[in-house]
């Protein structure tokens, strides 16, 4: 009876360990699709204009769509973000919310990632941090200006801005075992 439930034991770990690796992989395999449409991106904008930049786009990419370039000098990160910040898109990498500002567009623009993927580096993020969000040929450096620890009903930082903002969302605590109870929100203004 004993050796029956030492393996029931190792067998549940067994499956409990694959689920999470099966997690890791689909995470990770979704960025890399994410980052290949963006590197085709790039390519059919290069071929069509050589060397202008864009004007800001005011059009919205389809659901899914790499949408712009997150980067993080410093820490040495950066992310493709998707349109769409629904379970499907936050599986591939960062999303940005459908009815917010578009980067480098006046409001706010949110961006949100999973703590325990894409967005765990977000800790090591300092008040006047520089954040650059490459959309259209264009790059928009955000300088961070504020972090908050809110609850998940806290959606204040999710509200439009009368200036160009930067608003990055992901679960808090970081090192947290199932849904994390709060919200980590880093907010950062355009500079140039």
């Amino acid at each position: 009876m004993l050796r029956v439930f030492s393996y029931s034991l190792i067998i549940s770990g067994l499956i409990v360990a694959g689920a999470g690796l099966e997690s890791i992989w689909t995470s990770w395999h979704g960025e890399q699709q994410a980052e290949e449409q963006w590197e085709q991106q790039i390519a059919d904008r290069s071929a069509d204009h050589p060397a202008q930049p864009q004007a800001i786009d005011s059009r919205r990419v389809q659901r899914g769509e790499a949408l712009a370039r997150l980067s993080i000098g410093r820490l040495n990160r950066h992310w493709v973000v998707l349109e769409g910040a629904d379970r499907g898109e936050l599986k591939r990498g960062p999303g940005h919310l459908i009815d917010t500002a578009l980067p480098g567009s006046r409001g706010n623009c949110v961006i949100a990632g999973h703590r325990d993927t894409q967005f765990r580096a977000l800790r090591n993020v300092a008040i006047g941090e520089e954040i650059s969000v490459e959309r259209g040929g264009r790059t928009f450096l955000y300088r961070v200006t504020g972090t908050q620890i809110v609850s998940p009903n806290d959606t204040s930082s999710l509200e439009p801005t009368p200036t160009s903002t930067l608003t990055l969302v992901t679960c808090y605590p970081f090192y947290y075992v199932g849904p994390a109870p709060k919200r980590f929100v880093i907010r950062a203004t355009l500079v140039s």
